[in-house]
């Protein structure tokens, strides 16, 4: 055999070879991110409990908003390996969400608010990432969103929340029945003030209403 073709299929076989290592390291790269995508997806499970099971320091914290409200309720969620505590209530005709991490520090209060609610110029922007991303879309419920950045900024956080103030620090918290081609799913979609996107992840159905004794 000529010296020069028998190189040339050396160096053939050797391509193929490392073509298929690689093949195989990038699938088996795949598999082990497959988790993390998947991670995306809010499969959250909220339970109600009796307010003597609430966090003390938590109920401490929001003790003097309590007055007057309507229909007051506490929940703990579990979210993955995340545990958290929401007490939840209408006071002045709004619906007030506010949520603690596990051993009773704020993370954040939301009010339930409808689309006429957010300023112009960022509902625009919304709608248009909405119309954007899917074929057919419908909102479920918008909150206006004011996280807690460090336990020294709690106080000032509930008090904009209860004043309801429009700051450029608050996100829009948006659950959306939106059409893809892989179907008809509820989301969770997270915009700041301005409307720009934050984040999005899929919600699946949480389970409502147990009481935990």
């Amino acid at each position: 055999m000529n010296p020069l073709v028998s190189n040339t299929n050396t160096r053939i076989y050797k391509l193929t070879l490392m073509r298929k290592l690689l093949s195989t390291i990038t699938s088996l790269f795949i598999l082990i991110m497959t988790p993390s995508l998947f991670s995306q997806k809010k499969q959250e499970r909220e339970f109600r409990i009796l307010a003597s099971q609430f966090p003390v320091e938590a109920h401490k914290l929001i003790e003097s908003e309590l007055e007057d409200v309507k229909r007051l309720r506490f929940y703990k969620e579990i979210d993955g390996e995340k545990e958290s505590y929401e007490a939840k209530f209408k006071k002045d005709r709004l619906w007030y969400s506010i949520e603690f991490n596990k051993i009773g520090v704020l993370e954040d209060v939301e009010i339930t608010i409808k689309a006429i609610d957010v300023p112009e110029d960022t509902f625009d922007k919304i709608t248009s990432y909405l119309n954007k991303s899917f074929t057919k879309y419908r909102i479920k419920k918008i909150q206006q969103q004011y996280v807690s950045k460090s336990p020294t900024t709690t106080k000032t956080t509930i008090k904009n929340a209860f004043q309801n103030l429009l700051l450029p620090t608050i996100n829009y918290e948006i659950m959306v029945g939106g059409k893809q081609e892989s179907g008809y799913l509820t989301y969770e979609i997270l915009y700041n003030a301005t409307g720009d996107f934050q984040k999005l992840r899929q919600s699946l159905p949480p389970n409502y209403d147990h009481v935990l004794y």
